[in-house]
């Protein structure tokens, strides 16, 4: 390769290659800086990116997930507050029915207590009608059965929490079925008061269970947020590891590839003057 030649500048062309590569480094740099990010898109890494966004859609699937589990346990928790209240009204039915049963009553005063009990009575199914969230009621009978609540449980949604309904309305299993405290139970009578009272107990005990079955569905789903929450976090940190920038040390090498720029400039000039030096041959 001739040394002295204004066709060829040897000089140049390696000041110019490194110039390159130095500006390709200061771009790759200040993308960086800009998106915060060392992975921004497949051609930087593409198997570590391909990783990040499998990690990232199962963050993204885990909101589904604790909107679920949200909304089933907002859906138990109203269902549990209604079934408080048949519990509290139970609870005064069976003092009602108690006071029904002394035989030394008058007619007005038993008239008086059966009032006090079928108002109770009713109340209890408009308790139980109006727990209803989302359009779901796990504690009335529909024309199939009360609303189970089947929140999600992962990401890919082939799990599942389940808290099984607790029918309360008046005439069920818990409240005793049709000879127990339905629609037109009373205690009109001594003898009907005293057998209700031994129904209004077991009533008592029976929405007790319910409401503790209740109760552990509902910690569940709340334990299950927690967790699927504290996943999600970890997720999101480890996308993070492998994909953010440090911007420390990004900052630190931009000077440096700043300087080392201007210092490819300043070489490239210098080379480009070498071919100057040979019209002092031709003076």
């Amino acid at each position: 390769m001739p040394m002295n030649s204004v066709n060829t500048n040897v000089g140049a062309m390696v000041a110019l290659q490194n110039l390159n590569m130095t500006n390709t480094e200061l771009s790759t740099t200040q993308s960086r800086i800009n998106t915060g990010l060392k992975i921004a898109s497949a051609k930087d890494n593409g198997a570590i990116w391909a990783i990040a966004q499998n990690q990232r859609a199962t963050s993204g699937s885990l909101n589904a997930v604790k909107e679920s589990l949200s909304r089933g346990q907002s859906t138990v928790d109203v269902a549990m507050a209604a079934g408080e209240s048949v519990s509290d009204l139970l609870l005064q039915m069976k003092q009602k029915a108690l006071a029904a049963s002394d035989t030394t009553l008058d007619t007005n005063s038993r008239i008086a207590l059966n009032d006090d009990f079928t108002s109770l009575r009713d109340q209890i199914q408009k308790a139980v009608d109006n727990a209803e969230f989302n359009g779901a009621n796990m504690i009335k009978a529909t024309a199939s059965a009360p609303s189970t609540v089947m929140a999600l449980a992962n990401a890919d949604g082939t799990q599942l929490i389940t808290v099984a309904a607790q029918d309360l309305s008046l005439g069920s299993a818990a409240l005793g079925g049709a000879s127990g405290i339905s629609a037109t139970a009373s205690i009109g009578a001594q003898s009907t008061a005293a057998s209700m009272i031994t129904i209004v107990n077991s009533a008592i005990i029976a929405v007790s269970s319910a409401l503790s079955k209740l109760g552990t569905g509902s910690r569940s789903l709340a334990s299950h947020l927690t967790f699927v929450g504290k996943l999600q976090d970890t997720l999101d940190a480890g996308v993070g590891n492998l994909v953010d920038a440090d911007l420390a040390k990004e900052s630190a090498k931009l000077q440096a590839l700043q300087t080392k720029q201007q210092l490819g400039i300043q070489a490239l000039n210098i080379a480009n003057q070498s071919s100057s030096t040979l019209m002092s041959l031709f003076r």
